[in-house]
C-alpha cells in the first residue's frame, strides 16, 4: 500500500512560481481593481510584481528574464520590418471585420498611445520576459510554446479572428524576444499593432 502512494517529485522551484504566480496574476486581473485604471493595474500586475518577484524571491538580474536592451540593432531593424509588414495587413482585417470593428470602435478615444504604453509594456514582459526566460531553463525553446497559450487564452471576449491568431502572434513574438533576449521590440511591435488596430477598426481613418 506504501508504494501505491510513492511517488518521486523533483520540481523546479521557479518553474512552479512563474506557473502559480502568473495564473494568479491573470485572475486578479480579470476580477479586480486597485487603482481605477486598468492600464495602471496592468502595469502593478504584469511588470512590477513579476519584477519583485526575480529580484526579491529568485534573486536574479532582470536581465535575464529579458528585461533590457539585448541586441538592439536586431531589434529594431525586426521592428521596422515587422510593421512594414503587418501594417496593411492589419488595414485590410481590420477595416473589413465586423466584429473588430464592433469591439473597438468604442475604444477609439478612451485607448490613446500613451494609455496603450502602460497596457501593455507589462503584459509584453510577463508573457515575453517573465514566462518565456523563466520557463526556458527548464524547456528550452519549447518554452515559446509554452507562454504562447496563456497568451492566447487571455485574448478569450475578443473578436473571433483576433483571438484565434493569437496561437501564432505570441509565438512570434516570443521568437523575437528569444533573438534579441529582449522583451522590448515584441512590445514595440505590439504596441504599433494594438494602437494601428483600434484606429482602423474604430473609424479613425474613414
Amino acid at each position: 500500500m506504501r508504494k501505491l502512494f510513492q511517488i518521486d517529485l523533483h520540481f523546479d522551484r521557479d518553474t512552479v512560481v512563474i506557473t502559480i504566480i502568473s495564473t494568479l496574476l491573470l485572475m486578479v486581473d480579470h476580477y479586480h481593481r486597485f487603482t481605477g485604471y486598468k492600464y495602471l493595474d496592468r502595469a502593478l500586475l504584469y511588470l512590477v510584481a513579476p519584477l519583485a518577484i526575480i529580484i526579491f524571491v529568485f534573486r536574479k538580474n532582470p536581465k535575464e528574464f529579458g528585461f533590457q536592451l539585448g541586441d538592439w540593432k536586431a531589434g529594431l531593424a525586426i521592428t521596422g520590418l515587422a510593421v512594414l509588414i503587418i501594417a496593411p495587413i492589419l488595414w485590410l482585417v481590420a477595416s473589413g471585420d465586423e466584429g473588430m470593428q464592433g469591439y473597438y470602435s468604442n475604444r477609439l478615444n478612451a485607448m490613446t498611445p500613451v494609455v496603450a504604453f502602460f497596457d501593455l509594456v507589462g503584459w509584453e514582459f510577463f508573457f515575453r520576459g517573465w514566462i518565456l526566460f523563466g520557463y526556458a531553463r527548464s524547456f528550452g525553446d519549447n518554452a515559446l510554446w509554452l507562454q504562447a497559450v496563456p497568451f492566447a487564452l487571455a485574448h478569450i471576449g475578443k473578436p473571433e479572428l483576433e483571438t484565434m491568431s493569437t496561437i501564432f502572434g505570441g509565438f512570434l513574438f516570443g521568437l523575437i524576444a528569444w533573438r534579441t533576449r529582449s522583451f522590448i521590440y515584441p512590445f514595440l511591435i505590439h504596441w504599433f499593432v494594438y494602437t494601428f488596430t483600434i484606429m482602423v477598426a474604430g473609424g479613425a481613418f474613414s
